[in-house]
């Protein structure tokens, strides 16, 4: 059993050689796939020092989270797919927790929710409330009872990414693949992770306008 970990990354030059190590250290077999997504901060500079076992695929312009995952699927060859963001809010330690339904023939599909009862850094109430309005919309048109759609970690077999054609370029992904993966009739199951979230002083990238957006895509991809 192989793991790809396909890694995001734009403007994460704090943080993406961590991440690289903290991936690096899980005890499984795996691939590294990181798309820097036109950094403009010295990122792309570090990770041309990254070593074997390291592939590095690049933007000219910045296209966002979605579309860096796009770019990654023609070359993945694992038999599980991890989706990792590159700024330590998510930690690769918990991989073993993650895919455990999936080894176990439960899942197509896991998500790691931080609402579960993992720990997790007390922060930001109203990205909380956005999140869990969002989420429920999001089972109210997929019919899961999801407690974290919007969650960074998901780790899909290699079958059903593979059969996902991904529309959207920044944070819809989240909302795209979660509607996809429902139509799709994959079996969708939720683990508890813990969670570093940061605020904007330290970084975070997503902000009230893509909660926004996330509502448009919820529509397009479960109506449309």
């Amino acid at each position: 059993m192989k793991l790809t970990i396909i890694i995001p990354v734009f403007n994460e030059v704090g943080t993406i050689l961590k991440v690289i190590e903290r991936v690096r250290a899980v005890p499984f077999d795996k691939e590294i796939i990181v798309v820097d997504d036109a950094s403009k901060d010295g990122t792309c500079e570090l990770l041309e020092k990254c070593g074997d076992g390291i592939r590095v695929l690049s933007h000219s312009t910045n296209q966002g989270k979605g579309a860096a995952v796009r770019t990654a699927l023609p070359h993945i060859t694992g038999d599980i797919v991890i989706i990792q963001d590159a700024d330590l809010e998510y930690d690769p330690s918990e991989y073993p927790r993650l895919i455990a339904p999936i080894l176990e023939g439960k899942a197509d599909v896991v998500y790691g929710s931080r609402f579960l009862g993992g720990p997790h850094r007390v922060l930001l109430f109203w990205h909380f409330v956005g999140n869990r309005m969002v989420t429920t919309f999001s089972n109210m048109l997929t019919d899961l009872n999801l407690t974290d759609m919007e969650t960074g970690y998901k780790a899909f077999r290699v079958e059903v990414m593979k059969r996902i054609r991904i529309e959207s370029n920044r944070f819809g992904f989240e909302p795209e693949i979660t509607a996809k993966v429902a139509k799709m009739g994959c079996r969708v199951f939720e683990v508890p992770i813990s969670y570093s979230g940061r605020d904007y002083s330290e970084g975070k990238k997503i902000n009230w306008k893509d909660g926004i957006a996330a509502i448009y895509w919820i529509i397009k991809f479960n109506l449309f």
